[in-house]
């Protein structure tokens, strides 16, 4: 049969963070030229891609259930006389590339978050595969897992914006070996973007009509991208400098940072730049030196406090996020106790939190004080419980206030649009949907834990693309 680019059927599925949600569009943009059209479910799909998560083991089993749901489609497809490539991507394809092949012989293609750009590649060689053995017998499949030496986002087409909001990766991998993460065995060593390189996505996303950039990094305040300037190299601070300055992007945020990584480059950002938004995901993972000491994080909790401090005098009205890890090895009820006396002092607009899940071939998995999984029970709902209560409480501070919502799509009902405030916050209301991609002053009319309701107040569009 060969390579056909006559419009075929594609499915991807996402798992975990946001880096997966880029690379997931820009496997649609890559494929988009093989003919390829992305549509909701697996069933009548010509190629399912899953790009996986590896970063708990709960998430990793995930995947091989979803895989064994996808295998009876793909027989289904095969008896009456159509092929369906399944691919696996992402973290644990890069982590258990062989594994998965063992336990799931009828995958054709496994690849890493490094080798996506390969897809053109992979795809022929799997349909190639697939036309000269339609039984396709284990030990066929195609595993690309190597760390090749080239950038793939070079090798990468122009970005597609899909909505009046995008995600631009600047930086990639992780040099800090968090006893706990996967993070540096899955996606490298830390590189960062040449900045010419990430203005010109930025401005491309904006010619398309993108009012929202957000900057993606596993460490993305470990930025240090090549400057235009020769032998010279920008940090993430001077970085969002430069891209408020260009004209129709409205708003800047960032994920994920690292506390180690904060200099007062980026602090001095939230004071000078207009458009980063006054909201900052900084994940502490726990609040006992101890603990922080045996993650192998290396900064304390005061530490971090003092880094709060200074956001917070830069930008008072500044809203902070984080993740938290409760029950990892060696933690006792004091230490557990000090974290929780962190979340009060810091009062967090929201926060992410789990219990410690051993990765293998982490340091964390191979210590013999393991928490059981009673106590990492315990803690945990202790721990959302205030974490809940602290969001609840940043949301009906808001209630009253007018803020700027970028308006993104329809909502469920007639007549209602969501959108986003500065702080993140999933907003609905009704207004006319010319208003999607518009900046509009809304007062807060009703607080959810999860959402916020709003009425429109003016006319008036802010900041409007002309």
């Amino acid at each position: 049969m060969g390579l056909d680019v006559s419009k075929k059927k594609l499915f991807i599925k996402t798992y975990g963070c946001q880096m997966n949600v880029y690379d997931s569009q820009r496997m649609v943009d890559i494929l988009s030229p093989l003919g390829y059209l992305a549509i909701d479910s697996p069933e009548e799909a010509d190629m399912v891609i899953l790009n996986t998560c590896h970063i708990r083991e709960k998430a990793t089993e995930k995947v091989y259930s979803d895989l064994g749901r996808l295998k009876p489609h793909k027989e289904k497809r095969r008896s009456d006389g159509k092929n369906q490539i399944i691919a696996v991507a992402g973290c644990t394809a890069q982590a258990e590339g062989a594994e998965i092949m063992r336990r799931a012989p009828y995958v054709d293609i496994v690849f890493g978050p490094q080798s996506y750009h390969k897809l053109p590649e992979m795809v022929a060689r799997a349909t190639r595969a697939v036309d000269l053995d339609s039984d396709k017998k284990a030990g066929r499949g195609i595993v690309e897992t190597d760390f090749p030496q080239e950038d793939k986002f070079d090798a990468l087409p122009e970005s597609k914006a899909e909505g009046v909001t995008a995600f631009l990766s600047i930086q990639e991998g992780c040099d800090k070996f968090c006893h706990f993460c996967v993070v540096p065995y899955t996606r490298g060593v830390e590189y960062s973007r040449p900045a010419t390189s990430v203005l010109k996505e930025a401005r491309d996303l904006v010619r398309q009509g993108v009012r929202e950039i957000t900057l993606l990094g596993q460490n993305v305040n470990a930025y240090h991208g090549e400057a235009p300037e020769s032998g010279k190299e920008w940090s993430l601070g001077r970085l969002c400098r430069e891209l408020g300055d260009i004209e129709g992007l409205d708003r800047i945020r960032y994920f994920t940072c690292h506390p180690r990584d904060v200099d007062q480059d980026q602090i001095e950002a939230h004071r000078a730049v207009e458009k980063l938004m006054p909201y900052l995901h900084l994940p502490v993972q726990a609040g006992s030196d101890a603990v922080l000491k045996a993650m192998n994080r290396k900064h304390t909790a005061d530490f971090y406090r003092k880094i709060i401090d200074q956001f917070r005098e830069a930008r008072p009205d500044i809203a902070f996020t984080s993740d938290f890890i409760v029950g990892y090895p060696g933690e006792t009820d004091h230490d557990f106790k000090e974290t929780l006396r962190l979340v009060e002092d810091i009062n967090y607009a929201m926060a992410y939190s789990f219990a410690y899940s051993k990765r293998p071939g982490t340091p964390g998995a191979l210590q013999e004080n393991q928490v059981s999984d009673d106590v990492k029970k315990e803690r945990l709902a202790e721990l959302q419980l205030l974490l809940r209560s602290q969001q609840m409480a940043f949301n009906e501070s808001c209630q009253g206030r007018i803020m700027p919502v970028l308006f993104e799509k329809e909502g469920r009902h007639d007549g209602q649009l969501i959108g986003r405030t500065p702080y993140l916050q999933s907003l609905h209301a009704k207004a006319n949907k010319r208003l999607i991609g518009q900046i509009i002053p809304v007062k807060i009319v009703s607080v959810e834990s999860n959402s916020l309701s709003g009425e429109i107040v003016t006319g008036e569009i802010i900041g409007a693309a002309a």
